[in-house]
């Protein structure tokens, strides 16, 4: 399908979050232009922020919508109906000037593929991107408000927003089998890892730090300062290495923000280590890679629960993709995609076992070596460069179909 001036047709994509922050959308917008095909977004719009901008060849439009981080269960609800409302309306509108090829729409929420519901009646496909279980997800965030009835509501909105959609994709094994189990056709639903670009995470890119080269042992973690990550299991565990190993001078450096931010610094501060844990808050997506290289060693710290069960942390892929040797919380996905002698995975909630993990690391500069190899290996393999040929594939088909 082409434009009246012989061009491709450009694909839209609806997703509740700051496009600029989100990873997963990039890539997947950046790599659709990339081959060749336009594309605009909707996406929420920062406070004082503009109502268009473009980045690296996307053109976003800013809805009036903030995110309320952290807020509570009625302000979450409240933001993600107001946001649907605005992103139709939008979808419609601009859909009457781009006449759009394909509507991608990024969880969470699921229900959100109800924006694109007239397109879907114009004859528009809609691909549905689950990038969360929205049920667990929930049960996880909101444990004083999630019950039996609350939790088949989300199942029931989650059937009908793949019901909705023409087509579903999710970040993983796991979470496809899951979405057949519950009765999604197995035709309906693929798989695009979610992967980090090796061009963004290019190890020769940025100077190469050896190992513990001031002296200090430099701990670095990059995503949310949210429940989900037991970046508090972290505090504890940089705590008792400070007290155990004071020739190591270890130091933890975290960036990103969330409503744990507080919590942290004080348990930080109440454990006599403030002075070893730098909050730096959020940074573009750009400067990720180099405050990874900064660092020796990558912490993906993640609670246990039947949400985290069905998850893999992208941060993992990406401590990897710059030669640091990673520890991780000992989840399904992780031993799934990890065997022995990669990331060194420790019993999630263990601050002793953490310790223990980084500091064998620290200690072993053979292991240390050989693990940060494999752990690349299986990281190349898997890199968002040969995800993206399924990816834009899947595209096409739906386009043409």
């Amino acid at each position: 399908m082409t434009t009246a001036a012989g061009g491709p047709r450009p694909v839209l994509m609806i997703v509740h979050s700051y496009y600029e922050e989100d990873p997963r959308v990039r890539r997947e917008a950046e790599s659709l232009v990339g081959a060749g095909r336009p594309v605009h977004v909707l996406g929420l719009r920062k406070p004082n922020g503009p109502s268009s901008s473009e980045v690296d060849g996307v053109r976003v439009h800013h809805l009036d919508v903030q995110r309320h981080q952290g807020a509570g269960l009625g302000v979450y609800l409240r933001e993600y109906l107001s946001f649907l409302a605005r992103a139709m309306f939008a979808a419609v509108r601009l859909h009457r000037r781009e006449r759009f090829a394909l509507v991608q729409v990024h969880s969470l929420p699921d229900f959100l593929v109800f924006a694109a519901v007239p397109l879907r009646i114009a004859g528009v496909p809609v691909l549905l991107d689950l990038h969360e279980a929205m049920p667990e997800f929930f049960r996880s965030r909101f444990p004083g408000a999630s019950n039996p009835i609350v939790h088949r509501l989300l199942m029931i909105q989650e059937r009908l927003s793949t019901a909705a959609a023409t087509a579903t994709i999710t970040v993983n094994g796991s979470m496809r089998d899951r979405l057949v189990q519950l009765g999604v056709p197995p035709a309906k639903v693929g798989v695009v890892v979610n992967s980090p670009s090796l061009a963004r995470f290019d190890v020769a890119a940025h100077p190469q730090r050896a190992f513990r080269e001031d002296g200090h042992l430099r701990l670095v973690y990059t995503g949310a300062l949210t429940p989900t990550y037991e970046l508090d299991v972290a505090v504890a565990a940089v705590a008792k290495i400070a007290s155990a190993r004071p020739d190591l001078d270890v130091a933890f450096e975290l960036y990103g923000r969330g409503d744990s931010g507080p919590l942290l610094e004080a348990r930080a501060a109440e454990l006599g280590i403030a002075d070893r844990v730098t909050f730096h808050g959020r940074i573009p997506i750009e400067d990720v890679p180099a405050a990874v290289a900064a660092a020796d060693i990558g912490l993906a710290p993640t609670r246990h629960d039947r949400f985290t069960d069905m998850s893999l942390s992208t941060k993992v892929f990406e401590y990897a993709a710059l030669a640091k040797p990673v520890v991780a919380s000992r989840l399904p996905m992780i031993a799934r995609t990890f065997p022995p002698g990669t990331v060194a995975a420790y019993p999630p909630g263990d601050a002793q076992a953490m310790a223990d993990a980084i500091v064998a690391f620290a200690d072993d500069a053979v292991a240390r070596e050989a693990a940060v190899a494999r752990t690349m290996e299986i990281v190349r393999a898997g890199s968002w460069e040969h995800e993206a040929v399924g990816y834009l594939a899947l595209v096409e088909r739906l386009i043409h179909d």
